[in-house]
């Protein structure tokens, strides 16, 4: 990655101030962020999404300490990963990328003041309004971290360092909150954690570029979010994280029906946390290597293969490879969900809605699966899974029929749009 240390331009070559140059860069459509610069955008998004990993410890600490029950717990959670998914959505649309640093650094003072309000707060629905604006505001924070990816040209390798910054993040706090914070603290210690952490980061915010420069759009260009093929990549997105959301929710009461008791499947979990580092590391080091299209095919294949194994009453090893894999494949496939997005839009403005995408499915797909258990009777969970991963395998059938007559690269030799 040689060059990466070279500075941003501060001001486009012909000499407009809303033009951005077109870059000769090998590693930027726009501008060139030090590296440093790119290790600070990657951790305020990173930061912002710490709750994510650690939703399990925090919520399970509010309800051991009967502080929610188990429908405002589900209430909580949910609202949470939707109000992610609006403030993403809203930070790309609607906040310009201009005075990043004074932005940065007021999302992490807002979210460290909320994730400590959490300690104030008495009653159940006053966590799902803190909860709730918190969601808010780690939207805001993914923005800046997704800005600088879709203005790179390696978008699987930078995302793949995306991916593999805050699961390792994650893996170490949920480590320390679950061995130390929490047993001594409770719930109000674990969010003071990270209220901590998101208070750190203002000085994090400081290093990240200025501004991002806008990216080119040649006026004959028709790509765009309003677009059929934009609409199938966030579909195959959203689909696959239906079953992610689905099959994660119910893997206890799924593991019970089978036997598998309540110790070994929160075992199995802890672990997970590990293979999900791994699967996000994996994808960081094959990086371009691997083709986006095989790695989307074939990651939702052998999610399928998973979620059939787990539906048919599996062995205890059967049941542990079959959660594994799908955890390995929870991050290994992000970069390249980038990458579809991107091929789908040259505009790159899709991108931004990532994980918009990730986050509705992951919300949604509880509520979704939930409508086909009868009887407390879980056993459908999987093929609901299997459902979802064929949307998310026709949509991106579908789409990569449409991009055939289209000549798309993720190369080097990307022009900027």
């Amino acid at each position: 990655m040689d060059g990466l240390s070279l500075p941003m331009s501060d001001t486009p070559s012909n000499g407009d101030p809303q033009m951005s140059p077109v870059s000769t860069h090998p590693n930027w459509l726009v501008g060139n962020p030090t590296l440093v610069q790119q290790w600070a955008a990657l951790w305020i998004g990173s930061a912002g999404l710490l709750v994510l990993g650690l939703q399990p410890i925090l919520l399970g600490a509010l309800f051991s300490e009967q502080r929610v029950n188990f429908d405002e717990l589900a209430l909580i959670a949910t609202a949470e990963f939707i109000m992610i998914a609006l403030g993403s959505i809203l930070a790309a649309t609607v906040i310009s990328t201009k005075h990043l640093r004074i932005k940065s650094a007021t999302l992490m003072l807002l979210l460290g003041v909320l994730n400590y309000a959490v300690s104030f707060a008495t009653t159940a629905n006053e966590l799902l309004l803190v909860r709730s604006i918190a969601g808010l505001v780690e939207g805001g924070t993914v923005a800046v971290s997704i800005e600088l990816i879709t203005r790179c040209r390696h978008t699987e390798r930078m995302g793949g360092y995306f991916i593999s910054l805050q699961t390792l993040a994650q893996c170490a706090l949920a480590a320390l909150l679950a061995l130390w914070i929490v047993p001594l603290s409770g719930s109000n210690g674990g969010f003071n954690v990270l209220a901590i952490v998101c208070f750190a980061s203002i000085t994090v915010a400081l290093l990240v570029p200025a501004e991002y420069e806008k990216l080119i759009k040649q006026k004959d260009n028709l790509d765009g979010v309003f677009t059929l093929r934009s609409a199938l990549a966030l579909l195959a997105i959203f689909s696959f994280f239906l079953f992610i959301g689905s099959l994660w929710a119910f893997l206890e009461p799924l593991g019970a029906q089978y036997g598998i008791d309540a110790r070994h499947v929160g075992m199995l979990v802890s672990i997970s946390l590990g293979v999900q580092v791994a699967g996000a590391i994996c994808a960081t080091l094959i990086d371009r290597r691997l083709d986006y299209r095989v790695a989307m095919i074939a990651s939702v294949i052998a999610a399928a293969g998973a979620a059939l194994t787990l539906g048919n009453q599996p062995s205890m090893l059967g049941f542990w490879v079959s959660a594994l894999v799908v955890a390995f494949l929870w991050m290994f496939i992000t970069p390249y969900q980038i990458a579809l997005t991107v091929a789908a839009d040259k505009s790159r403005a899709t991108a931004l809605l990532l994980p918009a995408a990730q986050l509705l499915g992951a919300a949604l797909g509880p509520i979704g699966a939930s409508l086909f258990i009868i009887n407390d009777d879980v056993g459908a969970v999987p093929y609901f899974g299997v459902a979802a991963l064929s949307c998310s395998l026709s949509a991106s059938c579908v789409l990569l029929i449409l991009l055939a007559g289209n000549t798309v690269t993720l190369d080097t030799k990307d022009k900027p749009y």
